[in-house]
């Protein structure tokens, strides 16, 4: 990739380079049509190029070969926080693939006319008359870009991101032909840095990542102003193109207004943020109660909506950029819990500019295939950002027992928290020879372990109401999360117990996490279980069930029989894996359409494939496919007896599915029955 910059560079430096120069931040500004809180955080130093407009001779058609660049162009390394540690060895994998995002809330298609054209004005450069310098390449001269190569999008990033804990923009070129996005995109940022240093502007750093099958390729830099530099991104992606040249495209440019400078909040109050595939909603809401329990004023967010001191003010999915700021606005608050997911994180960023405790809870197959992430180590690439933009001072909390999670204590400043299952886990061990903490199941207890302090049991993991009668190890697990979250904040041990014992798994307290209810002996469990790892967990919860109601009702085993369906933005491989998880565990297995989470998806060939796992795993019987989830429900109660457990992965219609058991006289079962149905 070229030369890179010497040992101890800040991000930015280039040979030649002279000086430093820091912008000033001018205070909070309104960013589009949005005004945000709180005061713009200054960006970290950046070199000032000392080069003027190149001259004629360095302007051309693009056709770089990423093999072709010199100096630092481009970076093919997520940004990591100062400090983070052994940099070398442990980096988030910087080769996955790199997808179109097709809802571009603010994206720019740049294969309209050219967002500049027409501007006139313009200014002439210092020292005419004598020869040029330019630090940078440049553009060669020989070759085009392949034909079909075209922006796929370009997307500002208000908040910290996959490439940087910092505002940024994205540019993504996709094409059929392998490499043909590579070339351009190395050209787009090459494009980026020249004309940066034309206009005598801080070079930034632009970091790269490519699709496994080189057919797409990305883009990013951090901003400073957004309309001065959206507009460079768009010449740059023109200029790459071969649509036009440098240039042509600085005349324009040097008429363009700066625009507003980022003004991400810096909170007020502590920050949690909870991340991962499975458990972020249940941790989430876990940590929000016990710091409630303890007397805190807290705001949350969650995938339900934005809650105010336990109070819901505003339902739906609030789990990115304005539901953080909406809680941050809020100045009678002590604290922040908010759940933090992909989508936001990939469309917009996150939406202020530090966290003091980050808790990821894992990492597993979900959403694969959407947005440009299409492998698990994209994804915690993505889900680390919450690790990484972590203060010095606070806690990274993660999930010991899983490698992705884990790995991301490489790029945080923050202190090593591990939670982990198995109390021997290397993790525990390695986090307090760094003078960190660690939360660990141990002989049943969950346990506190700390540098320079004795380990605090808090509670046997079959009492608490989350783990299901110690049934959902996953529960144990985000259990033993929220604690170590909590004692990151220096809640006390006696309020962190208080709290986990008086959570409960009921539609009131964490709705559509292990529902379970009962009539006459039939038990019926509502879950999201939205995809495999979900799913997974479920159905071994419910097999566990039925062996215990089974006995109660003297036969050897209740039978399980579940309802399947998610949306339709998941790839075949995860569908597939779907069915045959249940035709693997489940005596009967229906599906239950959701008919209004197609996404683009053909309903009969969704079917075929669940159907196709099913089999695959083993299950023999007729598949049958119901309209709703709440038919889906209707149809295995009807055949189900005394002893059996029916399960439904119930998302579209979870209000329904409760009013349907409530009409059939279903009864929420509690901690103290769940304890006599499993006989402890």
């Amino acid at each position: 990739m070229g030369a890179r910059p010497p040992p101890g560079a800040p991000p930015g430096h280039h040979p030649g380079a002279s000086g430093a120069l820091a912008l000033t931040p001018e205070g909070a500004l309104r960013d589009g049509s949005r005004l945000e809180d709180g005061v713009h955080v200054p960006d970290q130093q950046e070199t000032r190029a000392a080069s003027l407009e190149p001259s004629d001779d360095q302007v051309s058609e693009p056709g770089l070969a990423l093999g072709r660049l010199k100096g630092d162009a481009l970076d093919d390394r997520p940004e990591i926080g100062e400090g983070a540690g052994d940099h070398g060895r442990d980096l988030v994998d910087t080769i996955g693939r790199v997808g179109a995002t097709v809802d571009v809330d603010e994206g720019l298609e740049l294969r309209q006319k050219p967002l500049l054209a027409g501007i006139d004005g313009g200014r002439k450069a210092a020292g005419e008359g004598h020869r040029r310098v330019s630090i940078l390449p440049a553009m060669p001269k020989d070759g085009q870009p392949a034909a079909d190569v075209e922006l796929l999008e370009l997307r500002v990033l208000d908040g910290p991101n996959r490439f940087f804990n910092r505002p940024a923009i994205k540019l993504e070129f996709g094409s059929e032909t392998p490499s043909a996005a590579d070339a351009v995109a190395a050209a787009a940022g090459l494009a980026l840095r020249r004309l940066h240093v034309a206009l005598d502007l801080p070079v930034p750093r632009v970091t790269v990542r490519h699709s496994v099958d080189h057919r797409r390729a990305a883009i990013a830099f951090p901003w400073r102003r957004r309309a001065r530099s959206q507009a460079i991104a768009a010449a740059a992606a023109r200029i790459a193109s071969g649509s036009t040249n440098e240039r042509r495209e600085l005349i324009s440019l040097r008429a363009v207004a700066a625009g507003p400078m980022s003004a991400l909040p810096r909170p007020r109050i502590p920050v949690v943020a909870i991340t991962g595939t499975n458990g972020k909603s249940t941790t989430t809401r876990l940590i929000s109660h016990i710091a409630t329990s303890a007397g805190m004023r807290v705001g949350m967010t969650n995938s339900d909506g934005i809650y105010l001191r336990s109070e819901l003010v505003e339902a739906g999915d609030w789990t990115g950029f304005g539901g953080a700021a909406r809680v941050l606005s809020d100045s009678q608050l002590d604290l922040a819990v908010l759940e933090t997911a992909r989508g936001g994180i990939l469309l917009r960023g996150i939406g202020y500019a530090a966290n003091d405790v980050a808790v990821v809870t894992n990492v597993s197959a979900d959403h694969l295939g959407l947005q440009g992430i299409d492998t698990l180590d994209e994804l915690a690439e993505v889900k680390g950002a919450v690790a990484r933009m972590t203060k010095r001072s606070g806690w990274a909390v993660l999930n010991a027992d899983d490698p992705r999670a884990w790995r991301m204590r490489r790029e945080t400043r923050a202190g090593w928290y591990p939670f982990t299952l198995d109390p021997a886990n290397p993790a525990i061990e390695a986090a307090l020879d760094r003078r960190g903490r660690a939360a660990v199941l141990e002989r049943g207890w969950l346990v506190l372990q700390g540098a320079g302090r004795r380990p605090q049991r808090l509670a046997r993991a079959v009492e608490l109401p989350v783990t299901f009668g110690g049934l959902a190890q996953y529960n144990v697990a985000n259990a033993l999360a929220a604690a170590a979250a909590a004692d990151a904040l220096g809640i006390a041990v006696p309020s962190i117990v208080e709290g986990l014992r008086t959570f409960a798994l009921d539609p009131e307290v964490n709705p559509g996490r292990l529902n379970l209810f009962e009539r006459r002996g039939l038990l019926v469990l509502v879950d999201f279980a939205h995809n495999e790892a979900g799913l997974a967990g479920l159905l071994d919860v419910c097999r566990q069930l039925a062996v215990a109601t089974g006995r109660a009702a003297r036969r050897a085993r209740g039978k399980v029989r579940v309802a399947i369906g998610t949306a339709g933005d998941r790839t075949d491989e995860i569908l597939h894996n779907l069915g045959r998880l249940a035709g693997e565990a489940a005596d009967e297995v229906v599906i239950c359409e959701k008919r209004h989470y197609l996404r683009g998806r053909d309903l009969e060939e969704m079917n075929e494939i669940l159907r196709a796992g099913v089999a695959e795993g083993g299950y023999r019987g007729p598949v049958e496919a119901f309209p709703t989830e709440v038919a889906a429900l209707e149809g295995l109660v009807s055949r189900a007896k005394r002893g059996d457990v029916v399960a439904v992965m119930s998302h579209a219609e979870r209000a329904d599915v409760f009013s349907w058991l409530a009409g059939e006289a279903f009864k929420p079962v509690g901690s103290d029955r769940l304890r006599k149905l499993l006989g402890s």
